[in-house]
């Protein structure tokens, strides 16, 4: 692999956790490269993920060769071995990759990830892979799905509403999202209504249909 997936995320470790958030962002239409060290697990999810390689990810040099530090975005989904966790996370650090997400499976486990500068460390079973795969491969900052299909994220404002009225832009009529909520920059979330003005800088709250809620955080 020459160069990384225009928008793409490496996920480092294909066990349950790393398979289901990647099938997870493949199905949400984010390109991804999955990287396991057991053919096996290469084998079955060939055809299923944009690229999938068999490598041992603690290998910081197949790691240069498959371009991980070319990519924005990394998931070290290795959790249960915690040296191989911990290695691949720093190689995935050093070769530049500009956020790094990882699985912990202890408290201790996780202090020694953001001690090596992990930008968010995570602990989840295998039935949160769903929701961060969410939180990966959009815009948000973070991501409730209260029902099926139905979701609130707080995210930032883009930059099509700056200085725009959510009345006067139509905010509902053209994403199929509701602002329901704005907090400034230094200050505390309040009510959004059709008077209010959103700026640079501002949190959002916003609800509506999953993919619609998607859809309008990656425009941020």
């Amino acid at each position: 692999m020459a160069k990384k997936l225009s928008n793409g995320v490496v996920v480092l470790g294909l066990g349950r956790f790393g398979t289901s958030l990647a099938l997870e962002l493949a199905e949400s239409g984010v390109e991804v490269l999955g990287i396991d060290a057991d053919p096996r697990i290469v084998q079955s999810l060939a055809g299923r993920l944009t690229h999938v390689v068999e490598a041992d990810t603690t290998d910081e040099e197949a790691m240069r060769q498959l371009a991980v530090g070319e990519f924005d975005v990394a998931v070290v989904g290795v959790g249960n071995d915690l040296e191989s966790s911990i290695l691949s996370a720093s190689v995935a650090l050093g070769l530049g990759v500009r956020t790094v997400w990882a699985k912990a499976i202890s408290e201790a486990h996780a202090r020694i990830l953001s001690q090596i500068g992990v930008h968010h460390v995570i602990r989840p079973e295998h039935d949160m892979g769903r929701r961060v795969a969410h939180l990966v491969g959009g815009g948000m900052i973070e991501y409730i799905e209260f029902d099926e299909g139905y979701a609130f994220a707080k995210t930032s404002v883009p930059k099509a509403l700056h200085e725009r009225s959510l009345g006067g832009f139509g905010v509902r009529s053209q994403f199929g999202v509701t602002v329901v909520g704005v907090k400034r920059a230094a200050g505390e979330f309040d009510y959004a209504t059709a008077q209010t003005v959103l700026r640079a800088g501002d949190e959002i709250i916003v609800a509506g249909p999953t993919v619609k809620v998607e859809a309008f955080a990656r425009t941020s």
